[in-house]
Formats: C-alpha cells, sequence, structure tokens
C-alpha cells in the first residue's frame, strides 16, 4: 500500500473519529438544553398608584401556581359535601363579595354572622377577615375550608380527595414539583391566584393620572370625602392606593357589641366591636355594608355616620368628636357620587379572573 494511500485512510480515520465525538457533545448539549428548570415565574403587573407588593419568599409566584389556585378556587371539591366553592360566595362581578346576601350560607344551610368580604388587592393586607383572625394570605385560606357552616370540611379530607383526583396531582406536580398533594402547596396555589386580584383601573385612578377628569359633583364629593369637617372618611380610609389604613376600629354601630370582633381575637376587652377597615375599591358594587351586612345602600352607611354614631366605649376617638349633621343632603349625594367613580369595570369582568 502507497504511503499517499495509508495517509488517506488515516486522515479519514481521524475525520470520523472528530465526527463521532461531535455529535456526542452536540447531543449531550440538546439533553441540557430541554431538561424541565421548574415552574414558570409570573409577572404581576402592578397598575400606577398601588405599591409594590411583598411577595413571601416561601411562595414565589409562578404561572403553573396561579392556574391550580385559580381553579381551586372555583372548585368544590374543597367543601364537605363538593357543593360550594370559595368562588361560590365570592362573586367576580360584586367585587368578590356575595351578590346582594346579608350572609352567606355553607353546605348545610346555616347562615353566617358576618357579610362576605370582598377579595382584591389582598396581596397589600396585612390581617385578614373581619377580626383579624389570619395573619397572612396563605392562612386565611384554611378558615372557611374548617369552618363548619361555611365549607365545613377537613382538611385530611380535602387532601385526600386532591390526591385521588385525576388531575390535581400532574398539576400540583407542575406548580410545586411533587404530585403527592399536601397542605402547605394547597393554601400556596390559592394565594398566588389570590394576589393577582389587584383592582386599580377605576375612574379615580384614571383622574389621579391625569387620563381624565372627573365631574363637578365628583370633585366635590372627593372634598368632602377628606375634609374634616365633613366627611373625614380619608382619616380610616385613606385616599388612594388601597384606600384603607389597615386597622381595626369601633364605628359606632352598637353601645353594646354582640359580635366581639377583634376582641374575639386578642381577648382584650378594649379591642371589643373592632372590625378591620375594609378598602373601599368597587364599593358601590359591594354591598350590602358593615362587617354584618347591616346597611344595603351607600346612602344608609353615609347616613350613620352623618347622624347614627352610638357612643360605644371603644368607639374611635375621632368619630367621638364628629358632630351629627355635619353633612348636608347636597354633600352626601356628592360623596356617593365619588364613591362610584371608584368602580374598576375592567376588574369586574377581566377573564383572567373568571372560572375556568
Amino acid at each position: 500500500m502507497s504511503i499517499q494511500v495509508t495517509f488517506t485512510l488515516r486522515l479519514l480515520g481521524f475525520i470520523g473519529v472528530f465526527l463521532m465525538l461531535f455529535q456526542g457533545c452536540a447531543k449531550d448539549e440538546q439533553i441540557v438544553s430541554t431538561q424541565i428548570s421548574g415552574p414558570t415565574p409570573y409577572t404581576l403587573v402592578i397598575p400606577p398608584g398601588l405599591p409594590a407588593m411583598v411577595i413571601p419568599a416561601n411562595n414565589p409566584m409562578t404561572v403553573e401556581g396561579v392556574a391550580l389556585g385559580k381553579k381551586l378556587f372555583f372548585d368544590p371539591i374543597l367543601s364537605g359535601d363538593n357543593s360550594i366553592s370559595c368562588g361560590t360566595c365570592h362573586l367576580q362581578q360584586f367585587g368578590f363579595t356575595d351578590s346582594l346576601r346579608q350572609f352567606s350560607t355553607g353546605i348545610d344551610q346555616i347562615a353566617g354572622n358576618r357579610n362576605s368580604m370582598p377579595i382584591m388587592n389582598l396581596g397589600w393586607e396585612r390581617n385578614f377577615f373581619w377580626d383579624g383572625g389570619a395573619s397572612n394570605l396563605e392562612s386565611q385560606v384554611i378558615g372557611p375550608i374548617e369552618n363548619p357552616i361555611e365549607m365545613h370540611e377537613t382538611l385530611s379530607n380535602a387532601i385526600a380527595e386532591l390526591n385521588a383526583h385525576p388531575e390535581y396531582p400532574q398539576l400540583f406536580e407542575k406548580a410545586f414539583g411533587s404530585s403527592t398533594i399536601i397542605t402547605s402547596n394547597l393554601i400556596k396555589a390559592i394565594a398566588q391566584f389570590e394576589r393577582t386580584l389587584i383592582s386599580g383601573n377605576s375612574r379615580y385612578d384614571k383622574h389621579a393620572q391625569h387620563a381624565l377628569s372627573l365631574t363637578d359633583q365628583e370633585i366635590r364629593g372627593m372634598n368632602v370625602f377628606t375634609d374634616f369637617d365633613k366627611g373625614d372618611c380619608a382619616h380610616c380610609h385613606v385616599l388612594g392606593s388601597t384606600f384603607t389604613d389597615h386597622e381595626f376600629r369601633n364605628n359606632g354601630l352598637d353601645v353594646v357589641s354582640e359580635d366581639l370582633g377583634r376582641g374575639r381575637i386578642t381577648l382584650n376587652p378594649s379591642d371589643n366591636g373592632k372590625f378591620k377597615t375594609p378598602g373601599l375599591r368597587n364599593i358601590a358594587v359591594t354591598g350590602p355594608y358593615m362587617h354584618d351586612g347591616r346597611f344595603a345602600t351607600l346612602e344608609q352607611v353615609i347616613e350613620h355616620y352623618n347622624n347614627g354614631i352610638q357612643p360605644h366605649p371603644n368607639l374611635d376617638p375621632r368619630l367621638a368628636e364628629m358632630p351629627a349633621g355635619r353633612m348636608s343632603a347636597q354633600d352626601v349625594e356628592d360623596i356617593i357620587a365619588f364613591l362610584h367613580t371608584l368602580t374598576d369595570t375592567e376588574f369586574l369582568t377581566n377573564p383572567a379572573f373568571q372560572k375556568p
């Protein structure tokens, strides 16, 4: 065999080995690039006028987690007889309250004694429920599930049903990396979805951003809302952002409190009759009003603050100073007109928040 032929064969051999190594490396790179890295981070869009939201480090928001939480929110599987869901008593078109009902009824057709609270902008809240009985958004998920007059289910039963379900184990694996469903991941998923329920695009917001102008009556109403000697509503319902100071206050509904409110949690008599200051966004569609839903209309609410404050021992000091009849009939009309500017139609109809 000639030297040239030998050289050619050796060269071809080297090329073959090189191609085999290259292909091996390419295959390795392809395998690495297709490995699953975990759930997809969720981009939370905060409207202008609302502060940044602090997300718990142990429950980062993901696309898969939010989708799972939404499915769970609307699924009656979490109730004792699989008949009601979170969404049963929290309807989007009413600001995620229970329509016009004073009290919601649970699976045993027993009515509670508190009005269903709106579910919106919860990512900025500090305590949850009218009495602050839950200290964070995750833990509040448990209350309605186990409450005997609401969903009347045990967590152990709910978890067992979810683990036996044909879809949920796979959905939990996508969201949390494990197909074995545990309580902590259940409450994390629902909390993730609830953090997306953000309302911040009302006519008031557009006015604040100079995108439109409110009417003269609405401007007068906003002035009454903030006027220290008139409505002084902003004393508790801070103008802008979530329209609440996040505090617990006694607003003079009764001389004696049948429902102890915050006092039921703290066992401190000075907290008796104090309830969470609710946010006012979408207030025109979230009636009836107060912790017990005693007022059907905004007119009745304003009348209470204008003429009906009762001398409770724990009455908020500022309310104790307010003279009766300080607002005229025109003031009342104007302030209600302003409250209607807080309605966020986009939030109330957003398909992202609807039952899947």
